[in-house]
């Protein structure tokens, strides 16, 4: 048995764009700015960028709801890909291939507004997960919350 999983945190680096494939699938790569968690010997906080890949409907929702700086938690699977460059030189390049796709805030979060996040989308194969910024305001009020009527001061139960 083999296992290729992968889960990422970590800000797009810029705003990811869609693009089709000749038979129209739509595609759209971007990288993720990932924290390491620890520090160099110098100190300092060093971050990977990671290439990330993803298709169809996860494509179209991470171009839809995602831009630059907004963080993201992306779950995939590693794929290397051996290429040739323009020059015919031989090249590796790691990806990973999202299978899922979160937020890891809230817009208000990253970007000083009044939004609730919609749900994550993942490829159609997998199972829901509520995103990590909330429910939206479906949900009962701005923040995903129901106002508690308040007549007597104590908690409903």
């Amino acid at each position: 048995m083999s296992l290729n999983r992968i889960v990422l945190m970590g800000r797009l680096t810029r705003d990811p764009e869609l693009r089709r494939t000749q038979s129209g699938t739509p595609v759209t790569s971007f990288s993720l700015a990932v924290d390491r968690d620890f520090k160099s010997q110098s100190g300092e906080k060093e971050t990977d960028f990671i290439d990330i890949v993803a298709w169809r409907n996860t494509a179209e929702f991470v171009c839809n709801y995602f831009t630059k700086g907004r963080m993201a938690v992306v779950e995939g699977r590693l794929q290397i890909r051996d290429w040739k460059d323009r020059d015919g030189n031989n090249r590796r390049s790691a990806e990973v291939v999202a299978d899922n796709v979160y937020f890891g805030d809230s817009k208000r979060d990253s970007a000083g507004g009044g939004y609730d996040a919609p749900p994550a989308y993942g490829a159609p194969a997998s199972s829901y997960a509520p995103p990590a910024g909330g429910y939206g305001a479906s949900a009962g009020g701005p923040s995903g919350f129901a106002e508690l009527d308040d007549q007597d001061g104590e908690l409903p139960f």
